[in-house]
């Protein structure tokens, strides 16, 4: 088991270093073991608020920088998160590089020991090609976990808080645009139908909207198809007629390409980092009349599901805490039109003036 300095990781593109120290990361840890095989990246972005928490992602990326990248973006999108949200938390966030096939008890395990190293100042939870089984083996090794499952004393899979802090952002969104919340007849295209993208799903339906779905996995389409009214989008979903476009897969979805094909008038989703570059496409939608749905803000309800376990977890606090995602979603916009900014960057301020606030 071994920590490595990044003077090690030659492999490390120039940029993703300079980013790094651009956006003032506190501590990025790269971890490998390789009698567990496990190479994971743990990345703090700031403990002003608490203790960074924030998931661990599984995914089989193409390289160390990929892999680097993606886990800076993450953790600090998570301290964001936690700060708008009103939690008395930092950002933080890992990942696992590797097929989420080919984990192993061991490589949790191991995982867990390195979670442990650092002392509480990170503490984990699930995320994409992650479980709550995961975690409770990674519990073996660290008290620093949450979102285990419920027979430890934990608060299960966080994903149906995350859909349901997505419902309110789409809800406020659809009030903010049309006048009324109802989405009783709209078509609101749902990429990816993971455990976020599901629930979504089955919240949306009780809604009564029309649901287009679009998902690589074959075998998670069929079972969609089965369970629920959908309609599948596959190739150019982006040109596809909707009201509402929801993006609970991975990020960067909304970029240069895809903007100027979307037939919306809403994006609001699940996914982190949807913008390709933030400062960037965020005012590329205002240029095509989108209205943005800050992610790190309606995403939160599985943040807050977490968050709940270490002050004693309550189901109807955590859902009563998730339903204010409306107001606040309706906040951001007001704050953007009257400040005439976009409101991803209205979010940024409200949540950087809290972390600064703290400094005081």
């Amino acid at each position: 088991m071994k920590i490595c300095n990044i003077s090690e990781l030659h492999e490390i593109d120039k940029n993703v270093i300079e980013y790094m120290q651009r956006k003032t990361h506190e501590k990025v840890v790269f971890c490998s073991d390789n009698e567990s095989q496990l190479k994971a990246i743990i990345a703090i972005h700031n403990t002003n608020l608490g203790p960074a928490l924030g998931g661990t992602r599984m995914w089989n990326y193409e390289s160390i920088s990929e892999a680097t990248m993606d886990v800076l973006r993450l953790s600090r999108g998570m301290t964001y998160k936690a700060s708008i949200t009103g939690l008395n938390l930092g950002g933080g966030k890992a990942v696992i590089i590797g097929n989420s096939k080919n984990k192993t008890p061991e490589m949790m395990k191991s995982f867990g020991k390195f979670v442990e190293s650092l002392n509480g100042k990170y503490i984990t939870a699930e995320d994409v090609g992650m479980t709550t089984d995961d975690m409770e083996i990674i519990h073996k090794e660290t008290n620093h976990v949450v979102g285990k499952p419920i027979k430890l004393g934990g608060s299960g899979d966080p994903s149906p808080f995350t859909a349901l802090g997505v419902l309110m952002g789409i809800k406020a969104s659809a009030f903010y645009k049309w006048g009324s919340e109802s989405l009783a007849g709209k078509k609101v295209l749902v990429q990816g139908v993971g455990n976020v993208g599901r629930n979504l799903i089955e919240l949306l339906s009780k809604e009564n909207a029309i649901i287009l779905v679009n998902e690589i996995n074959k075998d998670k389409l069929i079972d969609i198809t089965q369970k629920f009214n959908v309609k599948v989008i596959e190739d150019e979903f982006y040109k596809c007629d909707m009201d509402i476009y929801a993006p609970c897969a991975l990020g960067g979805t909304l970029n240069d390409n895809s903007i100027p094909k979307l037939k919306c008038e809403i994006v609001a989703g699940g996914a982190n980092n949807q913008l390709g570059k933030e400062h960037v496409h965020d005012n590329l939608l205002i240029k095509h009349n989108i209205l943005y749905a800050p992610d790190f803000l309606i995403n939160a309800g599985g943040l807050i599901n977490v968050y709940s376990e270490l002050k004693g977890y309550s189901k109807e606090k955590v859902i009563k805490k998730t339903e204010t995602i409306f107001e606040t979603t309706l906040e951001i916009f007001k704050k953007a039109d009257n400040e005439k900014i976009s409101t991803q960057k209205a979010a940024l301020k409200i949540a950087k003036n809290k972390i600064h606030k703290s400094y005081s």
